[in-house]
């Protein structure tokens, strides 16, 4: 107890807003009026005290709410938990790109393939820790989107500049893609099943396209982040059943003639063999993309000083990674075994097709290929929730209120009809995964490494400090040789444009 006049000694809350409130009305009181108002030491007295400080601990923090936050997407609802996270990163973390690994080794070889595959993995899964730790702030901030973390970290103009395109690109973009995959797949399957005996006319790769949209538009309805996270289950199981399934039986069926395992370009120029290197690992930065939805994720969380959001979010990531690496290794190894350098482009499920298209019964190609489909469908909602949240950012930050339900839904049939079009005006773009590995790169191997120098102030020359430093150098250099051999690439082998003209090939070469 102090002396007469003097502020009792109390330990105070975290520095948070609703802590420095209890701190402000519960123990200013000078230590004399304490010892002389009995009422303020009874038990009950001192259990309410205790009872309202627990509260605001537990409630306030880690917890500075944003009032906007409170109307868009990806923050409407923040009763997430490591099983939702888990499910969330389970169905961002493998997808179709998984098919082209097979591809990657071809040009890398066994041994360069299986330690680049390793190393893209434990760096991918180290910046995917960092991003975890930097959702929440010491002073009651939290980031609940990578753009706004990246604005912080770099400045307005610099973030813009260096991670806006990026993120918005691995959202619209891989939205774009599964419209590709999705409606091929659609297409694929009507043939399998209805074979050479239907008479009804098929349906175009346009109008498959348009079917494919509308099923995913109708699906991206759901509200928020957290009301997917039963979609993001089935997307779960789908990725990890189709993934298991085309593995197996490209091993089953056996290998064909004339394989070899020679990385491709061997025999060939050294400018064709450095470029079909580069074009392998840009491949696998395609591969390891999602990272502008961890933090997205993690957002839906509740954070309280006993359970911060990072703890069931990091828990959830290592579940999820577990399985992730179970897929992504066999699909690798077990796909570039099988076919070697007999691989097609657009990878595993392609060389299936074709190499055991005639000895393989069409109920199991029907099975994996519908399964492929709904993959893409379950995708196609927690890929477009970033640009949702954004669009609907600019009406709310005008209007200050929430967006009403028609014009949410005018938002997503918007995005939907945009990313249609652009599949069918750009048809090539699938033919781009070393050049789109490239621009996504530096958001998920450089950006976190560089936020977290600078959020944290690192001390310099300190193990972290040169850790993260020396990778995000790293990954902003492997960044820009990817993207100059892409292009390299394009400028020496051309590029079919297709502008407007879905060709049959997309479909019969690869889904």
């Amino acid at each position: 107890m102090g002396e007469e006049g003097e502020p009792m000694e109390v330990k105070p809350l975290p520095e948070t807003p609703l802590g420095a409130l209890a701190d402000e009305v519960v123990i200013r009181a000078p230590a004399s009026q304490l010892w002389k108002s009995p009422s303020l030491t009874s038990p009950a007295v001192m259990r309410a005290v205790a009872s309202v400080r627990e509260y605001l601990e537990e409630v306030g923090h880690l917890t500075r709410p944003d009032p906007q936050d409170a109307c868009l997407p990806i923050t409407e609802s923040r009763k997430g938990n490591a099983f939702y996270a888990a499910f969330h990163t389970l169905s961002s973390g493998i997808g179709f790109q998984a098919l082209l690994l097979p591809v990657a080794f071809a040009s890398l070889g066994w041994t360069w393939g299986i330690i680049t595959l390793s190393l893209a993995f434990i760096w991918q899964l180290y910046t995917i820790w960092l991003l975890t730790q930097l959702h929440e702030s010491s002073t009651g901030t939290r980031y609940s989107r990578y753009l706004n973390l990246c604005m912080v970290a770099f400045g307005d103009r610099l973030a813009k500049c260096l991670a806006k395109f990026p993120t918005m690109y691995l959202s619209a973009g891989t939205c774009t893609t599964l419209i590709f995959v999705g409606g091929g797949s659609m297409k694929l399957f009507f043939e399998i099943v209805c074979g050479t005996t239907c008479k009804s006319k098929p349906l175009t790769t346009i109008e498959w396209y348009l079917v494919f949209i509308c099923l995913a538009v109708v699906l991206a309805q759901l509200p928020n982040l957290n009301s997917i996270a039963v979609v993001s289950f089935i997307g779960s199981i789908t990725a990890i059943s189709y993934c298991t399934i085309i593995w197996v039986m490209s091993v089953a069926k056996g290998r064909p003639d004339g394989i070899s395992y020679e990385p491709a370009g061997e025999t060939e120029s050294e400018v064709r063999r450095v470029l079909a290197i580069l074009n392998g690992l840009g491949i696998i930065a395609f591969v390891f993309r999602g990272h502008n939805l961890v933090l997205e994720i993690q957002a839906t969380m509740p954070s309280t000083s006993k359970q911060p959001s990072h703890v069931p979010m990091w828990r959830g990531v290592k579940f999820a990674y577990a399985i992730i690496a179970c897929c992504l290794f066999p699909i690798a190894i077990a796909g570039y075994w099988a076919y070697g350098n007999l691989i097609p482009p657009r990878g595993i499920l392609s060389a299936l097709h074709r190499f055991h298209g005639k000895d393989t019964s069409r109920a199991v190609l029907g099975l994996v290929t519908m399964i492929v489909v709904i993959n893409c469908l379950t995708m196609f909602p927690i890929y477009a929730m970033p640009v949702f949240d954004n669009l609907e950012s600019g009406y709310t930050s005008r209007r200050k209120k929430p967006c009403p339900r028609w014009l949410r839904s005018g938002i997503r049939v918007f995005f939907g009809s945009a990313a249609f079009l652009i599949a069918v005006a750009f048809p090539f773009l699938p033919d781009l995964a070393g050049l789109l590995g490239g621009l996504s790169l530096p958001v998920t191997m450089a950006y976190p490494c560089f936020m977290w120098v600078v959020m944290n102030k690192t001390k310099r020359y300190s193990r972290m400090w040169n850790a993260n430093l020396m990778l995000g150098v790293l990954g902003m250099a492997l960044s820009l040789l990817l993207l100059v051999g892409a292009v390299w690439r394009i400028a020496d082998k051309g590029l079919n444009l297709r502008l407007f003209r879905p060709g049959h090939d997309i479909v019969a070469d690869s889904f």
